[in-house]
This record gives C-alpha cells, structure tokens and sequence, in this order.
C-alpha cells in the first residue's frame, strides 16, 4: 500500500511526512488554489526539500489540447527533476498526450477517472497511476468500489504495471473502502489523516498504558 499527502500546504507536509510511512505528495490546480498566490515550481520544490528523494511528486497539466499538454508536461519535468509523475486527465485529448508522452519515457498519472472505460484505456496507454475520483464518483450516484475493483481485475489479468492511485475522498472510511477494492494507492488531505487518529479510544488506550506503568514502576518511562 501507499499513502500520499493531497496538498501542497508546507506545515501539513511537515507535520505528516514525519508521522505517515509517505510515499508521495499529489497536487492538481485546485490544491494549489488553496495555498493562495504562489510561485507553483517554487512551492513543488520546497515540497520536495521536505519529503526528500524517496516519495514521488505528481504535478499536473493545465493545458486541455494535446500540444499544450506535452509542453506542460516538458516543463514539469524539466524544472522538477526526477521521481515525478505527469497528472494528465483522460479526456480524448488527455489520452493522445499519455500515449506520447509514455513514448518519451514519462511517468504518468491518469487523473480525473469517473468511468471502467476511462480506466481500461489509460492502462492501455500505459498509465503508471490511476487516479479514480471516489467521492465524487458517489455524488454522481457511481458505485467507486465497483469501479475501482473492476479496474484492479482488469490490471491483474493484463498484468500490467498500473497502480490504482484513489483520490477525491471525505472520510476515512472512503479511503480504506477503496484499498479493500483493490486500490494499491490512496491520496487524502491531512485533515482525512488527522480524522484517522481521532478515534478517542486511541489516545484513552494509550493513556491508560502510561498510567498502569506508572503506578507500578514509579517512572513514566522504560
């Protein structure tokens, strides 16, 4: 399994790359919107200052035609460097770029995934991550359990190298519905994370350890 911060927020970065067994912090427009008027390359290598070599960056496209999606795609790489994975949507027009793009070695992720059909194609394309959007998939009365399984059956009978990267989640019971689908992958914002451990049981459990030590060694530590 992979665990992947969804922001771009340095302090959750901070904050969470020291708790979580991280392998990747993902981005898209949207996430960068909410870090206000930022220079994007300058904020992805601060990022990437934090997390280290190790986990994967992926930065995505903004372009929506096939020229305009390589020439960001280009850009992306050539400022960012290694480990970096291209977020390309599976449009028509996304698809097209994949399949180029994939041809110059690029590492992709198929992002914006609704539907089985957009997923079979970019693992034919040659996609390195899925990114199924399972929240929203809910709210358009889309079953993403179904669709995420689905695509991991598909995967296993290709044998293909393509990893199930789940994102578009509220709750941490969506995350760990989509891992037992079949999802190598998932992709949450800190505060889904934070939810994890918000369970008070956790801490009472903890505490009530500490305590029992206590009373019969007479130190609060080993």
């Amino acid at each position: 399994m992979e665990f992947m911060l969804d922001t771009l927020n340095l302090e959750e970065i901070k904050k969470w790359a020291a708790i979580l067994p991280l392998a990747g912090v993902t981005s898209n427009p949207s996430i960068a919107k909410k870090e206000g008027q930022i220079d994007f390359f300058e904020q992805m290598k601060k990022v990437r200052a934090i997390i280290g070599e190790g986990p994967s960056l992926h930065a995505q496209v903004v372009a929506e035609d096939v020229e305009g999606i390589v020439k960001d795609a280009h850009k992306l790489r050539d400022t960012l460097g290694g480990n970096l994975y291209i977020k390309i949507p599976v449009s028509p027009e996304g698809l097209t770029a994949i399949k180029q793009l994939k041809k110059e070695g690029f590492q992709i992720t198929a992002t914006a995934i609704y539907t089985v059909f957009q997923g079979l194609l970019a693992i034919e394309a040659g996609a390195d991550y899925l990114a199924p959007y399972y929240n929203r998939m809910e709210n358009l009365n889309t079953d993403p359990v179904e669709v995420i399984s689905q695509l991991a059956q598909a995967i296993e009978r290709k044998q293909a190298t393509t990893k199930i990267l789940a994102a578009s989640f509220k709750n941490v019971s969506q995350m760990t519905k989509a891992l037992a689908a079949g999802a190598q992958a998932v992709t949450a914002g800190a505060d889904i994370f934070a939810a994890g451990f918000a369970n008070p049981s956790i801490q009472k459990a903890v505490d009530d350890f500490a305590a029992d030590w206590e009373s019969t060694q007479g130190r609060s530590t080993i």
